[in-house]
């Protein structure tokens, strides 16, 4: 549910066809009103299935007293789920000004309003320190791109689980699950990525 990128071959451009919008040049945070130009989306916004935001979840052992932070948000589905199947707290981040009135809405909705937070901002400049879990619909180069940013602001501890795609060879998933025809991989930051965030 979140932003692609092109990819360099036919099979991984086709399945960006099938993902949400890319995350460059993104406004600055905090600017949230729907009546702004959107962006230019490089593919059509497609949201995560809620089957596989349920094992996301299931699978980062979400509970109250995390902070879930969505990458690349859309309709905030994971963090409006977060909030009311656990009562953990969200932030949803995504480039689209529509998608972030409609993720506030959906929170509303769900009577999690107070526990959810919608931001339209650059992932490649927020801050994820308060991040107990981060979740992501994200393609390979994003993944990969936001991989040593994610070492250096996350907590050792925080879980990170992404929906079909992984973060490269340079950190291998822990585990990775098959759900509806979908993947699910996750990870954990240990002291060993802080190390290497820090060696650059």
């Amino acid at each position: 549910m979140n932003t692609p990128h092109p990819l360099l071959s036919r099979r991984a451009a086709t399945r960006a066809l099938l993902c949400a919008p890319a995350l460059l040049s993104l406004p600055s945070l905090g600017q949230s009103d729907p009546a702004q130009a959107t962006p230019r989306l490089d593919v059509p916004y497609v949201p995560t299935p809620q089957s596989v935001v349920d094992r996301m979840l299931q699978m980062a052992k979400v509970k109250r007293s995390d902070v879930v932070y969505d990458l690349g948000c859309g309709d905030g589905r994971i963090v409006v789920t977060a909030a009311r199947k656990y009562g953990a707290r969200g932030v949803g981040i995504d480039i689209d000004p529509r998608r972030i009135a409609e993720a506030k809405e959906n929170a509303e909705k769900a009577g999690v309003g107070n526990r959810a937070q919608f931001l339209v901002a650059d992932l490649f400049e927020s801050d994820f320190s308060k991040a107990t879990v981060v979740t992501l619909y994200l393609l390979p180069v994003i993944n990969q791109k936001l991989r040593p940013q994610l070492w250096r602001q996350l907590k050792v501890g925080t879980r990170v689980v992404s929906h079909d795609f992984d973060m490269g060879d340079e950190w291998p998933p822990e585990r990775t699950e098959r759900v509806d025809g979908k993947t699910v991989h996750s990870w954990t930051i240990r002291p060993e990525h802080k190390k290497r965030a820090r060696a650059g």
